[in-house]
């Protein structure tokens, strides 16, 4: 596919790009490629001043470059064809589009499936081998069902949504439209609601809801526990990586990332567009507003306010914990000046 077609065809929506380049020169390209593999033939891009230097040693036929001068005046330098953006990964992102598409099965109901006759399907769904689908399940319109994924009983399933092989979607979860619900990920499981006793534990059955709102996206081995009422709650674009544990009565707002390893106890809030690195675990009924992040390995033991950037455990502001950081590596040579100051102190003691 030739550059200037490329260009042609991205989404409209991305609409600030300045495209440059000479039209005597308009290079096929064959397919994308990251910056330091790319080979002629390829498409690349550049994020960040960061990698600037690799304009100079990569083999890219076409970069997505910054609105940056330089960069731009390098790239022309090496006769790469280039086009300038606000969003350089963005453009990257939709670029990929246009060479890779998954695999999508053809809508069919599998002869092995299991279906019980009180579950509705909806129209252009796909069911694969072995998948188990119990009493009082709705399934919306174009629904991909991968194989030996198990739905119990009163399950919604909104238009479009993609549930991969291995999944389990345990009773009353209500899943919304343009979901993706990855393999091994376990929706609406049993939380753990366990009550002390003099004589042990008591069991309290976690009868709520696990709702997830549209376009939500669950990642391999993630669990999304039920509560013992009301329900734990997805919002509406919040993506959510592998082996993530978020617990009964969370409530995630829209637009979060949640990235792998993190840990949430029950009653968690998060608002909307919240950034969780990997590894950050949240203790029961804390509450982060909306566009807090927190970096990894932070461990969140009280409240995080609106827009504030939280580091360590337990969490503090990450301005603070840089300069925290910043010393604690100086704390050897800092020991030795203590001393050396004790004992000449010492010694003056003693004159």
């Amino acid at each position: 596919m030739k550059f200037s077609k490329i260009i042609g065809q991205l989404n409209p929506t991305t609409n600030d790009h300045s495209l440059t380049f000479n039209p005597d020169y308009d290079p096929e390209i064959t397919g994308v490629a990251a910056i330091d593999e790319a080979t002629s033939g390829t498409l690349s891009y550049v994020e960040g001043g960061k990698f600037a230097f690799l304009i100079g040693e990569t083999s890219a036929s076409a970069l997505i470059l910054p609105r940056d001068e330089a960069m731009q005046a390098q790239a022309q330098e090496r006769g790469i064809v280039w086009i300038a953006t606000s969003e350089p990964r963005l453009l990257f992102a939709q670029t990929i589009a246009l060479f890779y598409h998954p695999y999508i099965p053809t809508p069919e109901i599998h002869p092995t499936a299991v279906i019980h006759p009180t579950a509705k399907i909806g129209n252009d769904v796909y069911i694969g081998p072995h998948v188990v689908i119990q009493s009082g399940v709705e399934v919306g319109d174009g629904v991909i069902i991968y194989p030996n994924v198990v739905i119990y009983p009163d399950v919604k399933i909104g238009d479009r949504t993609i549930l991969h092989a291995n999944c389990t979607i345990q009773e009353r979860s209500q899943i919304g439209a343009d979901c993706v619900i990855h393999s091994g990920a376990v929706i609406g499981a049993e939380g753990f609601g366990f009550v002390p006793t003099r004589t042990g534990w008591y069991k309290m059955q976690q009868s709520g809801y696990t709702v997830l709102e549209d376009g939500v996206e669950i990642g391999c081995n993630t669990a999304v526990d039920r509560p013992s009422v009301g329900e734990t709650r997805i919002g509406r674009n919040t993506k959510i990586d592998n082996l993530v544990q978020i617990g009964h009565g969370c409530q995630i707002g829209a637009g979060c990332a949640i990235a792998g390893q993190t840990g949430m106890a029950g009653g968690v809030k998060l608002g909307n567009r919240v950034i969780l690195a990997g590894q950050v675990g949240i203790a029961n009924q804390a509450k982060m507003g909306d566009g807090a992040i927190a970096s990894a390995q932070t461990g969140i033991l009280h409240d995080v306010k609106p827009g504030e950037i939280v580091s360590g455990t337990p969490a503090i502001p990450h301005k603070i914990y840089l300069k925290m950081a910043a010393i604690y590596s100086r704390l050897p040579e800092m020991y030795q000046a203590f001393k050396q100051l004790q004992r000449q102190l010492g010694q003056e003691k003693k004159e």
